[in-house]
């Protein structure tokens, strides 16, 4: 059986804009042996934005860097009701019903998704991730893009908490259970 994991680098008060700005201070091996593993699917799945961005970065970089053969050879869906054409190597366009096709999708295929705030969000309250991987920084960036913005609410159960020696904090959620969010919510547990 397949499924959908997210990863994302936030900062503490929720921004998700630009990490490139703030984010590499903290990368350590620690992190890095966690974005490995989350890149470790049998395919990519981003939105559209995402894919522009890394269609104009992966195919031209350096052949030598490992994760440009990753990045590159990986299985890549593009989810978008306006691209036409994905001429990045190995990718598809996923459009019209998008919950139906991912459904269908991650029935036999393990997907991840980096970077893609809007498309993890639509994820989540679509009820189609299964992992949330939040790499929460410790930094207020103070403005930006945030993961989370006024919408659906979303219950989820923390399964695994990691603090890294850099003070990122690594924290892994599932779905929570209809039932289990209710008794939550009613403060029954």
């Amino acid at each position: 059986m397949g499924y959908i994991k997210s990863g994302v680098f936030i900062s503490l008060d929720g921004v998700i804009e630009s990490p490139e700005k703030w984010h590499f201070p903290y990368f350590d091996d620690q992190m890095g042996a966690v974005v490995g593993e989350l890149m470790n699917n049998e395919a990519l799945l981003i939105g559209r934005q995402t894919y522009d961005e890394f269609a104009g970065y992966w195919p031209n970089a350096d052949p030598e860097d490992p994760t440009t053969k990753v990045m590159n050879s990986t299985r890549k869906y593009v989810v978008s009701n306006t691209l036409t054409e994905a001429s990045w190597e190995n990718s598809t366009i996923v459009s019209g019903d998008v919950a139906a096709e991912l459904t269908k999708l991650k029935a036999d295929t393990g997907l991840g998704t980096t970077g893609s705030a809007t498309l993890v969000r639509w994820l989540l309250e679509q009820e189609l991730v299964d992992e949330l991987h939040l790499l929460v920084h410790p930094i207020v960036v103070g403005h930006g893009k945030r993961l989370f913005a006024d919408g659906t609410t979303v219950p989820l159960k923390l399964v695994s908490s990691t603090t890294f020696d850099s003070g990122v904090v690594h924290l892994v959620y599932t779905r929570a259970d209809k039932a289990e969010a209710k008794a939550d919510a009613a403060g029954d547990k």
